[in-house]
């Protein structure tokens, strides 16, 4: 069986990257710990992770693969003793998928939240000029590109 896919049209070219950043995401449907995307300004984002009983050591923040993964993970204290045992030590994975250019500015551990914050930078549109060359062109080459930037 085939699968269907939004960027298997011949218009959108070079779109792979996307198709597999949506297939990732997708894979990741489990739901702890909770999490909050906030935008903070026209260009910055917060991500906060509910991580109580976590400590910064049990913790980490990576970007691999143009991605954004959180790791957790707790280790039992074998010397304690438990009665009865509702709150698991519990390792978790959560990965963001981000977008080209994307920058993480900074991390920090609050009150049993992991708040992460990122910034987005501004992008000026670009206007290109291809040059139409035609086949009988004396030096044999073929088209020339001509980057034409308007301010």
């Amino acid at each position: 069986m085939t699968r269907l896919s939004l960027f298997n049209s011949p218009l959108l070219l070079g779109f792979e990257p996307f198709e597999r950043a949506i297939d990732r995401i997708s894979k990741t449907a489990d739901g702890y710990p909770p999490y909050n995307v906030e935008q903070l300004g026209e260009n910055r984002l917060r991500i906060t992770l509910a991580v109580a009983g976590f400590t910064e050591d049990d913790l980490s923040v990576q970007i691999e693969d143009k991605q954004l993964v959180i790791r957790g993970k707790q280790s039992d204290d074998p010397e304690r003793v438990y009665l009865h045992r509702g709150i698991a030590a519990r390792q978790f994975q959560r990965s963001f998928v981000l977008a080209e250019g994307i920058e993480i500015t900074g991390a920090r551990l609050e009150r049993g939240l992991l708040h992460i914050d990122l910034e987005r930078p501004l992008v000026e549109p670009e206007v290109r000029t291809i040059k139409i060359d035609t086949q009988d062109r004396a030096d044999g080459k073929g088209p020339v590109i001509e980057d034409v930037r308007q301010d």
